[in-house]
């Protein structure tokens, strides 16, 4: 019995993960189980690897993309064109837990990486394909990126101002796909250990996006009226939005019943009549005078300056936020005071990362690995595979290794 005091080793400590993959959806998913304690191969061409790493130079000269999703992996460049290539990802893969791929459609099949395939001759390995509209249907050809995704998922219809849909500012179909693909990995390896068997996993960003569309998806197939955009607002809440305060911030509020308007009304604003004025009383009143409530709340928060605000606000019961620049949220107190921060190695040196969301209390710390360079372990993965100095230095030799 595992007494209390013992520390638990990482869940997926063991486990090894050979992945063809590129971009962010199955970068992110395999990084999150190298945080847990995986090994995680990482397959990559040998003219430039992942074409992440291109995408820009803002980590100090490392793309900021490929910094944040594939930490903790070891890199093995390879052109899977040439049969010789494609051999060593069959034998990392027979000695492989997890498979994941993200390659363009029909890709992994041609080259015979698709889970279906490699399930067949691999009984418990759990195979994970990642595409962008499902393997079948008429958009299983079409190109995946990001905020094409977000568009046919239609968030895109329900973000922004009235004026203007916006996409959202991070790659949320990427995102919401590879941690369906993750999830799906840890279940299948649960199944495994009471079947023995492993099995296919397939996750679409389309199908991944549509299922984070559920409060309005589902309030527009069953009655209602698609919600409009509202920027910052909310379509059926007053007040609730961000109101400017006298030092150039913004406060952004929450008033979610008639009790906290009440205190609002005598604690911020300074009107407590307000509390009972048929015009504000209700929350359908405040809504159908949105201009006007919000009017009389940015009066009282455009007074103090932000640290006031939050300061009333909160005095008051009253939900709020400062909005935060990303600068703002890299100093956030809350993160510094609970110690999120860590450092991960790379080419260029120790970067800073955050901490998993996930904690296990009473376990080893999440494995946050160094970031690696393009082929930085080809060799040695090609010697753990049994090839000999000759046979590597022929794989060198032909471009078929880097």
């Amino acid at each position: 019995m595992i007494q209390l005091m013992d520390r638990l080793p990482l869940p997926l400590e063991g486990i090894t993960v050979v992945a063809v993959e590129q971009a962010v959806a199955a970068p992110f998913a395999t990084r999150q189980l190298a945080d847990l304690g995986a090994r995680v191969v990482k397959v990559e061409r040998t003219d430039g690897g992942d074409f992440a790493r291109g995408y820009d130079t803002a980590a100090q000269g490392l793309a900021s993309h490929f910094v944040w999703c594939n930490r903790g992996k070891e890199s093995i460049a390879l052109d899977l064109k040439h049969p010789r290539g494609l051999a060593v990802v069959r034998r990392l893969v027979a000695d492989a837990d997890v498979f994941v791929q993200n390659l363009a459609h029909g890709a992994a099949s041609r080259l015979g990486l698709d889970a279906a395939t490699l399930c067949a001759a691999h009984p418990r390995l759990v195979a994970v394909d990642i595409s962008g509209y499902g393997a079948g249907g008429p958009y299983a050809d079409k190109r995946a990126y990001d905020m094409l995704v977000q568009c046919e998922a239609g968030l895109v219809s329900v973000t922004g101002t009235p004026e203007q849909p916006v996409k959202a500012g991070i790659p949320a179909a990427d995102i919401a796909a590879a941690m369906y693909a993750f999830a799906g990995v840890l279940a299948a390896l649960v199944r495994r250990g009471t079947t023995g068997r492993g099995g296919p996993v397939e996750v679409s960003m389309l199908d991944a996006l549509a299922e984070w569309m559920g409060h309005p998806l589902h309030h527009t197939m069953h009655g209602g009226e698609p919600p409009e955009r509202t920027g910052l607002a909310h379509a059926v809440i007053a007040p609730y939005d961000a109101y400017p305060t006298a030092d150039g911030g913004r406060v952004l509020l929450s008033v979610q019943n008639d009790r906290e308007w009440r205190r609002l009304a005598e604690q911020v604003i300074g009107q407590p009549e307000l509390g009972t004025d048929p015009a504000f009383a209700t929350n359908a009143a405040r809504v159908t005078h949105r201009a006007r409530t919000d009017e009389l709340v940015g009066k009282a928060l455009g007074a103090l300056d932000t640290d006031g605000a939050v300061a009333r606000l909160e005095a008051a019961g009253i939900a709020c936020a400062r909005l935060r620049d990303l600068r703002e949220l890299a100093g956030h107190p809350q993160l510094a005071a609970r110690e999120r921060w860590r450092e991960v190695g790379s080419p260029v040196g120790p970067l800073r990362a955050l901490l998993p969301p996930v904690t296990l209390p009473g376990g080893d710390e999440a494995r946050m690995g160094d970031v690696p360079a393009l082929g930085q372990h080809t060799e040695a993965l090609l010697r753990a595979v049994g090839m000999t100095d000759a046979e590597i230095a022929a794989l060198y030799r032909d471009g078929v290794a880097a």
